[in-house]
């Protein structure tokens, strides 16, 4: 059947995507203890939208997470666990949601354990879900957003070649006071552009 105007096509990959030093794959059940590390940290949740989370809340959103594999309609999400190659640590997760099918337009995300950070494994995960995102899903329009204060966030976007689109200031309440809140974006032209530019990315 024919693809209608303004519809993306449903992305379902072949696990694992194999990055340079990076699986990326479905969340197992296996993966509670690995995710607790990272998601149950008072600084890891500072400015995410969950309060630390227990080990049983670990299980229950990973219980969700092992179906988030793939985008069909607009409001999935396609959420992966990020491991090493080399030692196979699960070292974060990274997410894709399809927040419009008419414009084509999709949300990224990602969480990664702080003992990793610094060694570009968010930059790497993240392209290779713009790369998702841009090439099989067909979205024009990929953004990105977070608080204002969350340095290593923005600037992990103005890596990827985003630009910074707004800048919204005391918009809503979060956790008891007033939020900032970067939005960043890049288009489907630009992205490729820069991966031609660039094919080592």
């Amino acid at each position: 059947m024919p693809r209608k105007k303004g519809m993306t096509m449903a992305v379902r990959p072949d696990y694992p995507l194999i990055t340079q030093r990076l699986l990326l794959r479905p969340f197992t059940r296996g993966d509670v203890d690995a995710v607790f590390a990272y998601r149950g940290r008072e600084d890891v949740a500072r400015y995410l939208f969950d309060q630390p989370l227990s080990r049983d809340e670990c299980a229950l959103a990973i219980q969700q997470r092992t179906s988030q594999t793939g985008l069909a309609e607009e409001g999935d999400r396609m959420v992966l666990a990020v491991e090493t190659l080399d030692q196979g640590d699960l070292v974060g997760e990274v997410s894709l949601i399809w927040r419009s099918v008419e414009a084509r337009q999709g949300e990224l995300g990602w969480i990664f354990h702080p003992s990793f950070h610094g060694r570009g494994y968010a930059t790497e995960a993240t392209n290779a879900l713009l790369d998702l995102g841009f090439g099989p899903a067909d979205l024009h329009r990929i953004y990105a957003r977070c608080d204002a204060r969350n340095d290593g966030s923005w600037r992990l976007m103005e890596r990827l070649g985003m630009r910074r689109e707004a800048h919204f200031r005391q918009h809503a309440l979060f956790k008891g006071e007033w939020d900032e809140e970067f939005y960043y974006a890049i288009l489907r032209d630009e992205w490729l552009a820069r991966r031609h530019a660039e094919p080592s990315l």
